[in-house]
């Protein structure tokens, strides 16, 4: 079985991410989008990643544009923001499909086998 830790990805400024780097840490990740109903979440996500990475806590974030279109900006549209309307300091990656044919690696295992102790919250960020 394959584990969230043995993919990758790039992050918003294009550098590739091992997912290894947050092995050992409880995470949190959303697909996310900036012209959505909700993405004032963002803040609540930044919130949460501030007052619990020192405990070996982070979110992920995963921009998509899949659904009604709500995330059509390019990388750096999507980082300003970011950072400019919620501070966002925790991870954002690049735009990716979260289903269907084109769907990143990792998304696929997240709704599909998990390990064990995994557990899939929905967070109803779009």
């Amino acid at each position: 079985m394959t584990a969230i830790y043995d993919f990758k990805a790039n992050s918003l400024a294009g550098e590739e991410v091992l997912m290894r780097r947050f092995e050992g840490q409880v995470l949190l990740i959303v697909n996310t989008a900036s012209k959505c109903g909700f993405t004032p979440q963002y803040r609540g996500l930044e919130d949460l990643y501030r007052d619990l990475s020192p405990r070996g806590f982070s979110v992920l974030g995963f921009p998509c544009n899949q659904f009604g279109a709500q995330e059509p900006g390019q990388a750096s549209e999507i980082q300003e923001f970011c950072s400019t309307n919620y501070d966002v300091t925790f991870p954002l990656f690049e735009k990716i499909d979260v289903n269907g044919p084109k769907a990143h690696q990792s998304w696929p295992r997240l709704f599909g086998q998990r390990p064990a102790g995994f557990k899939w919250i929905p967070a109803g960020l779009c």
